[in-house]
């Protein structure tokens, strides 16, 4: 599987989705929609899909000496391991906001959201999201990959919405804040990230079957 895994970084995966990995600084930026930049990581993912589709990356994936499942197992891995990167920097700049910058004007007077743990637990919703609609969607067909996105890219745009508008309504101001009611915060990415994985093995369980159906 390592072998794999080292295939689909090396082969499969395009430049640009390692340098959507940048798109992670988002987290920084006052008065913009931060969450979108867990949407640009992703959109660097289906470049990769897109990639393998055109190279028919699918079909000589399985001529190798592998059982079938096996490739739904390398095209989740790399999905996982792109996201788990993004996340870190995420997390490091959101602690680095919180603590050195948590007084600084432009978040305390910042109308759009700011990077904070609920802010980390919506991205974690939005990877889970493409994990379930995505690549479920992709292992349907094996080839397909506008309806999944378009479909993840709805979900994702009401997630933002969402995010946007939850500090603005009453008693919840908190979840903006880099300091108030931390430990509900933190709570609540923990609960995104036991739902990410959750959702993941359940999409990843049922791609294998599909794909397991499907005659190439």
């Amino acid at each position: 599987m390592k072998n794999l895994l080292i295939k689909e970084i090396q082969l499969t995966s395009m430049p640009i989705t390692f340098i959507f990995l940048l798109f992670a600084f988002m987290t920084l930026i006052p008065g913009y929609p931060i969450l979108m930049g867990a949407f640009f990581i992703c959109l660097g993912i289906f470049f990769s899909f897109q990639n393998g589709r055109e190279t028919n990356d699918i079909l000589y994936t399985v001529l190798l000496p592998i059982r079938k499942s096996d490739v739904v197992t390398a095209k989740y891995l790399l999905t996982i391991f792109i996201q788990l990167i993004a996340f870190v920097l995420m997390l490091a700049l959101t602690v680095f906001r919180m603590s050195l910058w948590n007084s600084a004007g432009v978040y305390m007077q910042n109308a759009m959201m700011n990077a904070t743990p609920i802010y980390l637990a919506l991205v974690l919703l939005i990877f889970a999201g493409f994990n379930v609609i995505f690549l479920g969607g992709f292992f349907k067909t094996a080839y397909g990959i506008g309806k999944p996105f378009l479909l993840f890219s709805i979900y994702t745009t009401v997630l933002v919405s969402f995010g946007e508008t939850l500090h603005h309504l009453p008693g919840l101001a908190f979840v903006n804040s880099g300091s108030e009611h931390i430990g509900i915060q933190w709570l609540c990415c923990l609960i995104a990230l036991l739902l990410l994985i959750f959702f993941t093995l359940m999409s990843y369980r049922k791609a294998q079957q599909k794909f397991e159906q499907i005659d190439l």
